[in-house]
């Protein structure tokens, strides 16, 4: 382990899919507060669509999402109703007739929906918004369970987008981490999905497995080449089971250790960069020809909960329980809950668990750090001066980067601040300089490598 490694890599930072990041949310956002700012937002507002979907047929030992399994129907078609029941809460005070540019189905496996209702949900969407011309419609897919019925259905509710959790392909890995799929599994699901013309497709894999190998890693991404998606997203494993319980059946002691964990992200990265990927910001690889590397060369592309992203609306709304949303005032979550968002969805209350609002100077570093974030570089004072604040807000910035200076992580000349080539891997290192709520949070963040 290098001496950078050793300092920056084990680090505890925000993954800043956001800022503020959602530990510092609290329940001074309430359903009411949120109900206003619905009610405020401009007529002409492009917005974004978020649907959470809480089930999956198992649990995987990693998942590190809220969701439960389930291999009934009954309690999945009663939350659609509900989800149903949560859009018109949400109409009411936003208004009908709003244009919509990007749609994102999360979970959970949000493809357990059985086709009618997933249909219900759509059509009450297409009833309800404006989907722009060329608006992204996108879902997460468990391998596993897509064939040529499934692809049909997503052909059928409009699906631009599909992202496939595979994660890794060697036999023992997918064993440990309780995840069986093997790369015939995949392969049918790509090739359904291409059949019915769905070719917008990514793959999720992860680093920092059990099991996992320079070996296995160089495996799964030459089987990533074959099956051609156009990103790639990759992310270190979080081992959190104090937060996650059934994280405990991956035994702490097969997890590969520091040195080992950075020298397989760095095998990961360069392997797809072998395959033709371009590099994405932190953990997001495309090929050449895909929307998301061509936003990345004209500078558009952006950073939200669902990661990198070429959606460019600042509004987004959640539905379903655990679903985020930012909207100009701040950011709203509703409750993790599944029977507290059920009770107060059933008693028209708007299911809001907690939030935060945001001022200039939110928004002012939120930018700056998701510049960093995906293009590496931000001049802090320009940005200040677009927000309507004073460069002095950023006073400490020198004292406070000195060290990364010092270490060849970043540089700073003027008040351009630039992540070194070196320093990219710590980036999120970098961008929590401009971070005022890390040192009053107490929540346990994922290492920086």
């Amino acid at each position: 382990m290098t001496d950078l490694e050793q300092k920056y890599a084990s680090l505890n930072v925000p993954r800043y899919t956001s800022y503020p990041t959602a530990p510092h949310f609290s329940e001074a956002v309430t359903p009411s507060l949120y109900g206003e700012w619905l009610e405020s937002i401009p007529r002409d507002t492009p917005l974004s669509l978020y649907l959470h979907v809480p089930f999956c047929q198992e649990m995987c030992h990693y998942c590190g999402c809220n969701t439960k399994a389930t291999r009934k129907m009954a309690p999945v078609l009663a939350y659609v109703e509900l989800m149903l029941k949560e859009i018109d809460l949400v109409l009411k005070r936003l208004g009908t007739g709003r244009e919509v540019h990007h749609i994102h189905w999360g979970g959970g496996t949000p493809s357990l929906v059985p086709r009618e209702a997933f249909l219900k949900i759509v059509d009450k969407l297409k009833a309800n918004f404006v989907f722009s011309e060329d608006i992204e419609h996108a879902i997460e897919l468990d391998p596993r369970t897509v064939g040529d019925y499934l692809a049909e259905t997503l052909k059928m509710a409009g699906i631009t987008r599909t992202s496939l959790g595979v994660q890794d392909f060697d036999e023992d890995v997918q064993k440990q981490i309780g995840r069986i799929q093997p790369y015939n599994t995949v392969k049918k699901a790509v090739t359904a999905l291409r059949n019915v013309g769905l070719h917008d497709i990514n793959f999720d894999l992860m680093y920092g497995l059990p099991g996992q190998s320079e070996k296995t890693i160089r495996e799964t991404v030459e089987y990533t080449k074959e099956l051609a998606p156009g990103r790639v997203a990759l992310f270190g494993y979080a081992h959190v089971p104090w937060f996650k319980k059934h994280q405990q059946l991956i035994k702490e002691e097969k997890l590969p250790g520091a040195n080992e964990r950075i020298r397989l992200s760095d095998v990961s990265r360069d392997a797809l960069v072998e395959a033709g990927y371009e590099v994405i910001g932190l953990d997001h690889f495309a090929l050449p020809t895909d929307e998301m590397a061509i936003a990345l060369k004209e500078g558009r592309l952006r950073r939200n909960f669902q990661g990198y992203t070429t959606d460019t609306a600042d509004t987004l709304i959640g539905f379903g329980c655990s679903s985020i949303g930012f909207l100009p005032q701040g950011y709203i979550q509703t409750t993790p809950s599944a029977r507290e968002w059920e009770r107060m969805v059933v008693d028209d209350v708007l299911p809001i668990k907690k939030g935060i609002a945001v001022d200039k100077v939110d928004l002012c570093r939120a930018e700056i750090i998701m510049q960093l974030m995906t293009y590496y570089e931000v001049d802090y004072a320009a940005t200040a001066e677009k927000h309507g604040l004073p460069v002095s807000e950023f006073a400490s910035i020198p004292a406070d980067m000195q060290e990364m200076i010092a270490d060849g992580v970043a540089t700073l000349e003027g008040t351009v601040v630039t992540v070194t080539d070196a320093g990219r891997r710590y980036v999120r290192v970098v961008a929590a300089a401009f971070d005022t709520y890390l040192a009053t949070q107490q929540a346990r963040h994922s290492v920086a490598v």
